[in-house]
């Protein structure tokens, strides 16, 4: 029976099968039960979450359209991601189309043998004028693989066991912010504060403890709910992780009710191996970040997102707030859900303070400038990106991280305010929704009863250094500093897998002075004794560089060099002085009481 007949009581119907795994190809059939004279669809252009127009209708190709005895209906395309398509109110339209899916992301669509997965901003055209209206979402268990099972958070209407059959949202805002997960996955299952969470993963080695993550994954979800909630039930009555394990990749995007995550297969856990890996606790900051966004940015949201527009992009300047302080808590909730120790978190944080601290655009740009500008410079990096943008999730983090010390440290109110209190004030005061700067600086004053307008100026819209060396003595952390890298010391940002390649020349350093540029190979070194153009007689010849540390090796004593380069087939000499001794942070427990006050889980 054909998908318009058979449900007809769906406004909107879309049927997603597999067309061909081969050529990776989806095929969707949406009908519209009532259209109009004029019926207007368009695919989205844009993901909630990812602040960049990837033109996702670039993949959809063979769009047709007919009503009653399969009569074509003519579709006029009219700009790059919209069409139309004169036809009658008193028949049902359909349309059918395929998408071409071989991005192995978190924000499109991807089909081969192996596994299925998209967001229906990949695939779902949007109805313009029955936005509003329940969006039924039919998934056809597929004939051509056996052993697939599907995953979404989108509400069940008839399924099989296997989890394929027909879904619904209550309009096209909710369909497209629940993904699709299918194929061959490892599924578990547990309860946080009495609600389902499943989490899956696709691409798992054998040797994958699924048991550890899932406790792990538990107690990263019980402490969140109880930051925001305490001992009440979180705003959803189910939540579902989809894992894709991969020889090479990392990321996540939040949804309302689910998260996409990506992660390298060797940072799973592993059966018969106790001991936590770097790459494991990287991703538990990851499951832990994707988790808090929940909260911070799927419900408490920019006012700028009230309502998104899928066409264009939508800018907001408080990325740094939503996705900063998202970044400060993921890592912070891990400690609290006993998943780290005091010096494990500190060295997490260091790394962040690092990070901002040897990138030069920090001076160049703020937090609130870098957030409106994630559309055409973070998410658009190049060779010049460190020097002209700074990051708003790491310095967003460090933000939170100078507001919750400052509020600890002047101990206002009964019991002494944090940053817990302000977060959570944020969400009463917004009602979930909608928040504003103006409401961040209320809740701030509300916590700390003084006015925070002068951090707001300096560390949001400022480019200027952050306290954080104050602050973190303050709360028995020592900062001891060390003797930096020799690229950051140059300057540079390199890659030596094939010899000495220039990546980045950061703004001011020793090597953007002598003359090096971003797509440099750096051949080899002569050590220059005493004044300008003296060769050390030892090495005349001049040295060969496979590796950075090799300047050193060759340099001796030397303050001057000449480096060897080639650029666009040319070679070149350029005079380098060799630099200073920078230094970089180390953070260290000092007074275990004032960290664990930080730190520490509250009973």
């Amino acid at each position: 029976m054909p998908a318009s007949t058979r449900n007809q009581a769906a406004p909107l119907h879309y049927r997603v099968e597999i067309g061909d795994l081969h050529a990776h190809l989806f095929r969707v059939t949406l009908t519209i039960a009532q259209p109009a004279a004029l019926q207007r669809v368009s695919l989205p252009v844009w993901i909630p979450g990812s602040y960049l127009v990837r033109e996702f209708s670039k993949n959809l190709q063979g769009l047709r359209a007919h009503q009653g005895t399969r009569t074509a209906a003519p579709v006029q395309q009219l700009d790059k991601c919209s069409w139309q398509i004169p036809c009658s109110p008193a028949k049902p339209l359909v349309l059918s189309y395929e998408v071409y899916a071989n991005d192995n992301s978190v924000r499109a669509a991807w089909l081969d043998a192996q596994r299925g997965f998209f967001n229906s901003t990949s695939l779902c055209l949007k109805v313009e004028g029955q936005e509003n209206t329940p969006h039924v979402l039919e998934l056809p268990a597929p004939g051509a693989v056996t052993g697939w099972s599907l995953a979404t958070g989108l509400s069940a209407r008839k399924v099989n066991p296997q989890g394929f059959g027909s879904y619904v949202a209550a309009d096209y805002d909710e369909l497209v912010d629940c993904p699709v997960e299918m194929g061959p996955f490892w599924s578990g299952s547990f309860t946080a504060r009495g609600v389902p969470h499943r989490l899956v993963v696709a691409g798992a080695a054998a040797s994958f403890d699924g048991e550890r993550l899932l406790a792990d994954t538990r107690k990263i979800c019980e402490t969140e709910i109880r930051f925001w909630h305490g001992a009440k039930k979180p705003p959803y009555k189910n939540y579902l992780f989809m894992l894709n394990a991969v020889d090479d990749g990392y990321g996540g995007l939040e949804h309302r009710n689910s998260t996409a995550l990506i992660c390298p297969r060797k940072d799973l856990p592993r059966l018969g191996e106790p001991k936590t890996t770097e790459g494991y606790t990287t991703l538990r900051g990851l499951i832990s970040h994707e988790y808090f966004h929940t909260w911070n940015v799927k419900r408490l949201r920019p006012a700028d997102f009230a309502s998104y527009r899928y066409d264009r992009e939508n800018y907001t300047g408080l990325l740094w707030f939503f996705e900063g302080f998202t970044s400060y808590y993921d890592d912070l909730l891990l400690r609290r859900a006993g998943l780290l120790d005091n010096a494990a978190y500190l060295k997490l944080i260091n790394k962040t303070i690092n990070q901002v601290m040897q990138t030069p655009g920090r001076l160049v740009q703020s937090v609130a400038e870098a957030s409106f500008d994630a559309w055409v410079k973070y998410y658009r990096q190049d060779e010049n990106t460190p020097n002209a943008t700074v990051n708003y999730y790491t310095k967003g983090a460090l933000v939170a991280l100078c507001f919750d010390l400052t509020l600890r440290a002047e101990g206002r109110g009964s019991d002494g305010a944090t940053l817990d209190d302000v977060m959570r004030d944020l969400w009463l005061r917004c009602k979930g929704g909608p928040l504003r700067e103006a409401d961040f600086a209320e809740a701030l004053q509300a916590a700390g009863l003084r006015s925070f307008a002068p951090e707001l100026a300096r560390w949001v819209h400022g480019k200027g250094e952050l306290p954080l060396k104050e602050l973190l003595q303050q709360h028995g952390v020592a900062v001891h500093e060390d003797p930096a890298q020799l690229a950051h010391r140059l300057g540079l940002r390199v890659s030596e897998t094939q010899g000495v390649q220039i990546k980045t020349v950061l703004r001011g350093g020793v090597a953007e002075r002598a003359g090096f540029a971003a797509g440099d190979e750096w051949l080899g070194v002569e050590a220059i004794a005493g004044g300008r153009g003296k060769r050390n007689a030892s090495s005349a010849d001049g040295w060969r560089m496979s590796r950075l540390d090799d300047l050193t090796l060759y340099a001796g004593s030397a303050k001057k060099v000449t480096a060897m380069v080639a650029r666009d087939q040319r070679l070149l000499r350029l005079e380098l002085t060799l630099p200073p001794a920078l230094t970089t942070w180390r953070l260290a427990v000092q007074d275990a009481a004032l960290v664990n006050a930080w730190l520490a889980p509250k009973d």
